[in-house]
């Protein structure tokens, strides 16, 4: 890939306003997982992606959406929407961006490899009305049409014929291809250098249409799993930023010279699933029946859960413990209900577990990543533990990302954990893809396969109703389906706390995204 380096121009206009080319180096205990945007829907490999790639909307400091790719849009009528592209952008191989790059890469996003399909076969058909120009043509309404847009990365048509990537990497089968290690985006960066789990490297792309707000050059990003090797190579100076310092140090760096903590709640929900699909579970001592399917097993492993206990002692306050299954209590428009968990309580749970024929437990395994979320496989070990008072034998299988979520998509699993969020607060993008029955085109990530004809039908209605009163009450009527049937576990919103040195500032959003554009360091 061609290299752009600051012309000695642009940086002595930088150094005459003060700014002075800086390099970032930053840190989190993952790495991403791939480098074709359109592969893996993760948040880590979306932020680091979204350096390079950009999407024709994109979110500014408060999360709202403004132009980037596209510099207008309206709706023509409900089901046409019309898009009119930046002129003069151009990708990182000098090649122009017009309206055949986002036919191809909407097209491209909804393949049965990529894991934004969900988003990507809700925006309609994508049509090029002119190089400048674009339509989506939809089979039905699309309340939230524009968090869909938001998705969708934009790549180089021609780059990804030439390297032979028209279709995304198939991550979870160990697909290897040339998007894989590579990138050729519009943003405000260039792929410098890519070593998986070492380092990864990206330099100031000098001809990006935008407006730089930092002085950030050299972006130089080195996953570090191990909480007390990052905590002390920021405290030193060997790293400037750390997106997810362990909670269990953010007091101590709050009083230690040199560093500061950037706090902020995540739109992220934190839950536990089960596999509800299988007659037998894979991993488990009960054999010729799966006790998930019995609403009251599942019902009773949450009401053994001392959710208070995991907030105060293991996340350090640093969670908001909630019986909802939206990121965002936006996305249950706030209902003290939906929001309202099960109580902690060990003798219903042992009634429930005996009423369902399993007063003497079980044998099973929960699967955990253990560099994703914070104190990931910490929360599993503490999860273990209070199932044991029902007599559940629990082992916890923590791995590393890499592994965790290819094993998920096949379905390799009996119990497991997950996190869903992100810049959207809307209810659809959980209840489609994590909530209805896994199709072509939905339930992607329902990974416990679970199947309930009602909550999908009422899904599938909310997801096309374009008046916003009735559609709440759809949201509502689904969300209340789901928990009352128990199909996951929910169990807090993480709270991020951020940690860098005085010298950096940065923007902390919602999403927990870095931007990079965004940062200075002095």
């Amino acid at each position: 890939m061609k290299r752009h380096f600051l012309p000695v121009a642009l940086a002595t206009l930088l150094a005459a306003a003060g700014l002075q080319a800086q390099t970032l180096r930053w840190a989190s205990q993952g790495d991403p997982q791939t480098m074709d945007p359109h592969s893996q829907n993760e948040s880590m490999t979306n932020m680091m992606n979204g350096q390079v790639y950009e999407r024709l909307v994109m979110r500014d400091k408060t999360l709202a959406i403004v132009p980037a790719l596209a510099t207008s849009w309206q709706q023509v009528s409900p089901l046409v929407w019309r898009f009119k592209l930046r002129p003069g952008v151009k990708f990182h191989d000098g090649t122009p961006f017009t309206a055949d790059d986002v036919v191809f890469s909407v097209q491209r996003g909804a393949a049965l490899t990529s894991q934004i399909n969900p988003y990507a076969t809700q925006v309609g058909d994508p049509v090029k009305i002119d190089d400048l120009t674009v339509e989506f043509r939809l089979k039905a309404p699309n309340p939230i049409f524009l968090q869909h847009i938001d998705t969708l990365w934009i790549m180089s048509k021609a780059w990804s014929e030439k390297h032979k990537v028209t279709k995304p990497l198939d991550f979870k089968n160990k697909e290897e291809t040339h998007a894989g290690m590579n990138a050729n985006g519009t943003g405000p960066y260039v792929l410098a250098s890519r070593a998986p789990g070492i380092k990864t490297v990206y330099k100031r792309n000098p001809n990006w249409w935008g407006k730089m707000e930092g002085n950030v050059q050299t972006i130089e990003y080195t996953p570090i799993s191990n909480d007390a090797t990052r905590l002390a190579a920021l405290v030193s100076g060997e790293i400037d930023f750390v997106l997810d310092p362990a909670p269990r140090d953010v007091p101590r760096l709050r009083n230690t010279s040199g560093v500061k903590i950037i706090d902020g709640p995540e739109n992220r929900i934190v839950f536990i699933g089960m596999d509800q699909g299988r007659d037998e579970l894979l991993y488990s001592s009960v054999k010729g029946k799966n006790q998930f399917k019995d609403q009251r097993v599942r019902q009773a492993l949450y009401q053994a859960i001392d959710i208070e206990t995991m907030r105060t002692k293991l996340m350090n306050g640093q969670s908001f413990p909630t019986g909802a299954m939206t990121p965002s209590p936006l996305g249950t428009y706030n209902d003290p209900e939906l929001e309202k968990r099960l109580p902690f309580d060990l003798s219903a749970a042992r009634k429930l577990m005996a009423d369902a024929g399993y007063a003497d437990g079980f044998e099973v395994t929960l699967d955990c990543p253990n560099n994703r979320y914070i104190n990931d496989e910490e929360i599993c070990i503490a999860l273990a533990g209070m199932w044991s008072q029902l007599k559940v034998k629990v082992r916890v299988n923590a791995m590393p990302r890499a592994t965790y979520f290819p094993k998920l998509e096949k379905l390799d699993t009996s119990v497991y954990m997950l996190g869903w969020g992100g810049a959207i607060t809307d209810a659809e993008t959980t209840l489609t893809p994590v909530m209805r029955n896994r199709g072509e085109k939905v339930g992607a990530y329902n990974y416990g396969n679970s199947k309930n004809d009602k909550l999908d039908q009422l899904i599938a209605q909310s997801s096309v109703e374009p008046d916003a009163k009735k559609r709440e009450a759809l949201v509502k009527a689904a969300l209340k389906e789901q928990k009352d049937q128990v199909h996951t576990l929910p169990l807090h919103r993480q709270v991020i706390p951020w940690a860098a040195r005085q010298n950096v500032s940065v923007v902390h959003r919602a999403d927990n995204w870095l931007e990079v554009q965004w940062i200075t360091v002095k």
